[in-house]
């Protein structure tokens, strides 16, 4: 049964017990190949069918997810808080669901060489391993994962839409010696040659990390891959949102539209009308129709990322971007530069390249400051030529700080979708002035 008709299907089992309603459904077929030591080592297959539910009642508010489309256990489960509903305190947070400006959307966007690839997904490895090890890499291990969704919600304002949508993400981990390299690619299609790429530069990085370098704590000059930036980014996306600024989660909660809160030559989006990037959609959680939009543009904050509880609460309009409960982002992307990746180590003339990253924490939410730790290579720069590899070092910074900072960016950009970038994320190398530097203490 299609999703929009399971969505409505349930929809019209509880209607009738609340003020206001939405129902998802989302189907997935989904791929997984895990690699190790150059071959595909364990393949996965799924086929899941997810029902989401919104349900108000005179101010109040809940949220269900269930893994079933069944819509005689849908009611049950959602008769069982009628009965307590009363009893709940009213939301803070509680808006009525909108009125839909379009009441019927459907689209099709699925890649269907995705589908195809979904049964036999380990061609897609032979290339990209081989690169790999073509360039440097002496082992390589990576996940590849590949999905077919089809997203489906109805509300009782009227609105109805569903849409399909396919997704690849590829990343892949070189080791050469002591060292290693990673790299990752995200899309709603099908590039080999961008497939190929995630082996090159995995083996590349892997290679140039093999020599060791000496390194004193201080405060240096970096460049931050694509891989670090989308991370970043993910904070920052985070950090967009109102009710992250509402609870004290974001440094932006001190700042205003038109505001400088980065460099000049810094832009960050929401891109949910990018038809290449996996996280696309065409309406968002309430049935409200999305659109690209500039969170932060030349330096200057343009919005924060709402729905219709928080833009009612910050006297605005919803942006797109819900979330019942979190407004989010749907794609991002950072804006490009001048410079050509091949420049950096000369642009930067002494310093380190930090080529990945984890552990990514904030100590101070409202002051943005955080700390993150290398991956695989952090690479030492001096006089313009990279001398070796540094090992693990944290980046200690604040994002006002951090973003201030950013002075020149690549014209190249890469597409990173990882479990540390969950958000796709389309990002350049970044040169930043100035940034702690120091020893992780475990």
């Amino acid at each position: 049964m299609p999703a929009l008709e399971i969505a409505s299907q349930i929809l019209n089992s509880i209607k009738r017990s609340w003020s206001d309603a939405a129902v998802a459904v989302i189907e997935r077929e989904r791929s997984l190949v895990k690699v190790w030591d150059g071959e595909p080592a364990v393949i996965q297959r799924w086929s899941t069918v997810d029902s989401y539910l919104r349900l108000g009642l005179e101010g109040r508010l809940f949220i269900i997810e269930l893994a079933t489309s069944d819509p005689r256990k849908i009611a049950e489960e959602a008769s069982r808080l009628e009965r307590i509903a009363k009893k709940i305190e009213p939301s803070d947070l509680y808006s009525p669901l909108p009125s839909p400006d379009v009441p019927s959307m459907r689209q099709s966007c699925a890649d269907r060489r995705i589908a195809e690839y979904l049964q036999n997904p380990v061609r897609l490895l032979e290339e990209p391993i081989s690169e790999a090890m073509s360039a440097g890499g002496e082992r390589v291990s990576g996940t590849l994962t590949l999905e077919v969704t089809n997203r489906a919600l109805a509300t009782t304002t009227g609105f109805e839409g569903t849409e399909d949508r396919s997704s690849l993400g590829l990343h892949l981990r070189a080791f050469k010696d002591s060292g290693s390299g990673h790299w990752s690619f995200g899309s709603s299609n099908i590039d080999e040659g961008a497939l190929k790429e995630v082996g090159r530069k995995a083996g590349e990085i892997a290679d140039l990390s093999k020599k060791i370098a000496d390194f004193s704590p201080g405060k240096y000059d970096v460049v931050l891959s694509p891989m670090v930036m989308g991370n970043l980014a993910n904070v920052l996306a985070m950090m967009s949102s109102a009710l992250a600024s509402m609870i004290g989660y974001s440094f932006l909660a001190k700042y205003k539209p038109g505001d400088e809160v980065a460099s000049e030559a810094f832009s960050f989006y929401d891109r949910p009308r990018d038809p290449s990037l996996p996280g696309s959609a065409s309406f968002d959680d309430e049935g409200v129709e999305t659109w690209d939009k500039a969170v932060i543009e030349r330096g200057k904050l343009v919005t924060l990322l709402h729905n219709t509880a928080t833009a009612s609460k910050f006297g605005s309009k919803s942006t797109g971007n819900a979330g019942w409960m979190m407004p989010r982002a749907w794609n991002l992307e950072i804006s490009q530069g001048d410079l050509k990746e091949e420049e950096l180590a000369e642009e930067l003339k002494n310093g380190i390249m930090v080529m990945n990253n984890w552990y990514t924490r904030l100590q101070n939410y409202v002051e943005g400051q955080f700390s993150t730790v290398s991956r695989d290579a952090a690479l030492l720069v001096r006089n313009g030529e990279i001398i070796g590899n540094v090992g693990r070092v944290r980046v200690a910074s604040s994002f006002p700080r951090l973003l201030s900072s950013i002075e020149q960016m690549t014209r190249e950009r890469n597409n990173v979708w990882w479990w540390e970038v969950e958000i796709p994320t389309r990002a350049p190398f970044s040169l930043i002035r100035g940034v702690e530097i120091t020893r992780p203490e475990v």
